[in-house]
């Protein structure tokens, strides 16, 4: 059986576990959840024909315990006296901007919502996304392009406008581009 397929027969025994090292019901759901995660990103590691349990309740060990040195450096702020000086913007501008986004993002072609999402959002090179995508690298660029002029014209975006929108990679994808129209390149 292959290793992956094996790792449902130990969640139970791995849940009792975490179970008895967190004392906490959700935490120990959580400290699963992390183990999956790394033992799923690490599986070439795992030598078949050696104990599989052996390695996972290993993984979930000492992710607990890193997980605790962590805590130990944190400063609780219990009485939330560091919170209440801290402020940030309301959430639903950024909402807004976003909804606004999503909608007109949809409006895109396929092949330009992918280049975006994999060089712009993704933060992958143009390389990178044409060999993903199976096309030339001018393909890739061009899409890119269209796409961002498109998104700028369906935002009703120029390059003097302060763009208010407030996700990161929503950022990335229309600033390169308003860079791409200002320099011609």
């Amino acid at each position: 059986m292959d290793p992956r397929e094996a790792v449902v027969e130990h969640l139970p025994a791995m849940r009792a576990f975490a179970a008895s090292l967190t004392r906490n019901s959700a935490a120990a759901d959580d400290l699963v959840q992390d183990t999956i995660v790394k033992a799923w990103k690490n599986f070439d590691k795992f030598k078949p024909g050696t104990n599989l349990r052996a390695w996972l309740f290993t993984i979930l060990r000492n992710t607990f315990y890193s997980d605790l040195r962590k805590k130990k450096r944190e400063v609780e702020d219990v009485d939330g006296a560091m919170a209440s000086t801290l402020s940030e913007k309301p959430h639903h501008d950024g909402r807004l901007a976003m909804a606004d986004f999503e909608k007109v993002f949809a409006e895109l072609p396929v092949e330009q919502r992918e280049a975006l999402i994999l060089v712009g959002a993704s933060g992958m090179s143009y390389e990178e996304a044409a060999e993903t995508c199976g096309v030339a690298i001018g393909t890739i660029k061009s899409r890119i392009n269209r796409g961002r002029a498109r998104l700028a014209e369906l935002l009703e975006l120029n390059d003097d406008d302060g763009l208010e929108l407030t996700d990161s990679a929503t950022m990335a994808v229309l600033n390169s581009g308003m860079q791409v129209r200002k320099t011609g390149h």
